[in-house]
């Protein structure tokens, strides 16, 4: 049987739960930050198992959120691919200047050789997997265009690829550490057709990937500048207003909101890093492009749950 652990809150006092929780993650993740949104009540359940050189890990928790800043990166001591693939909830990727939302029955990928964030906006039950990054890129993918992306959700290669890491979790206990290598090489390769099939692809559907690609670039580019518009973008791109609202039709959100929430996520992670432990609360705003601090703070408190300066706080005291 191969060996498996877990890590649960239940024995842990309500108040201790989300320091230990961050704490969890950080060291099972390799170096991972994560937030509560803000609330004070928590419930997580970590459960991992290794099948060879692939590591399965079961996340059931409420609504958090992790990210991984270009510092961090650079001091991960392996390079892995992580998919993550939602039982039940939802998880939104975002790296590369790209997010991608996913529910049971997709998943994503991204790369933890530079920074992304995942946000986890409601209870969520998902499959996270990690795989050695050397063991994917040596099919010669182009990764940086192929992370953050919806994958799977219908049939083909990839279905069968999210049904071999599903059952392969579930029998984990029962399998001998042969076969389990065995089934980790199994989903390398599954996972690696996957991401070729798609690299591949040349359709309505991956056109528009190709557009939402341009806009993100663009929006990660321009992301500082208050006058940032759907109208701007447009301009730039030499399109239609309605061609981007277009590329972000089936999202969960639309381009303006996407927008709003990548200048957050930016104040979220300059709030977070030490190295700007003496940046004021002002000048992080207005690098993320919020003209109007009062706006900000509204925004800023709706989605986290706190003031800007409240969370800086309990940051440091989660650090």
């Amino acid at each position: 049987m191969t060996a498996s652990s877990l890590l649960s809150t239940d024995e842990v006092p309500s108040r201790e739960r989300a320091p230990v929780w961050r704490d969890w993650v950080w060291r099972h993740f390799g170096g991972l930050e994560s937030d509560l949104y803000g609330d004070t009540e928590f419930e997580g359940h970590l459960a991992a198992s290794h099948a060879g050189d692939v590591m399965l890990t079961r996340l059931e928790a409420n609504r958090h959120r992790v990210l991984r800043t270009r510092q961090m990166a650079r001091t991960s001591e392996a390079p892995y691919l992580k998919i993550v693939a939602p039982w039940q909830g939802s998880a939104e990727v975002a790296q590369c200047g790209r997010a991608a939302a996913v529910r049971a029955g997709g998943w994503t990928l991204y790369d933890t050789t530079t920074d992304y964030t995942v946000a986890n906006p409601e209870r969520s039950d998902h499959l996270i997997v990690m795989l050695p990054k050397d063991q994917i890129a040596a099919a010669g993918l182009p990764l940086g265009d192929l992370v953050a992306r919806r994958i799977g959700g219908g049939s083909g290669i990839s279905r069968v690829a999210l049904e071999t890491m599903r059952n392969t979790y579930q029998e984990l206990p029962c399998m001998s550490e042969a076969a389990a290598r065995g089934a980790g090489d199994l989903i390398i390769q599954l996972v690696r057709l996957s991401l070729m099939e798609l690299a591949g692809q040349d359709t309505p559907r991956t056109q528009r990937e190709a557009l939402k690609d341009r806009i993100r670039r663009h929006v990660a580019q321009h992301l500082h500048d208050p006058a940032l518009s759907i109208e701007a973008i447009a301009q730039s791109l030499r399109c239609s207003k309605r061609l981007l609202h277009n590329a972000f039709a089936g999202d969960d959100d639309t381009l303006t909101g996407y927008i709003l929430q990548q200048r957050l996520a930016a104040c979220i992670r300059d709030l977070q890093d030490p190295a700007n432990a003496t940046r004021s609360i002002t000048d992080i705003a207005l690098a993320s492009g919020f003209g109007n601090l009062s706006h900000f703070s509204r925004v800023f408190r709706e989605h986290t749950g706190g003031s800007p300066s409240e969370f800086r706080q309990q940051t440091r005291r989660g650090a």
